[in-house]
């Protein structure tokens, strides 16, 4: 039953989510790293500013 439910609502983006979950721990991994970078990035840029 759950997984006509998920068909139903999902439909085309299973494949897509099969995916994600195959290859959760990488993906998470790179989107953090990624939002860390930014983070750190936007502070140095603004001490930047601040200092000049």
């Amino acid at each position: 039953m759950t997984e006509t439910l998920l068909d139903f609502m999902i439909g085309p983006f299973r494949v897509i989510s099969d995916f994600y979950f195959e290859n959760q721990l990488i993906l998470n991994t790179i989107v953090i790293g990624f939002a860390l970078f930014q983070v750190i990035f936007k502070k140095k840029k603004t001490q930047d500013k601040s200092a000049s």
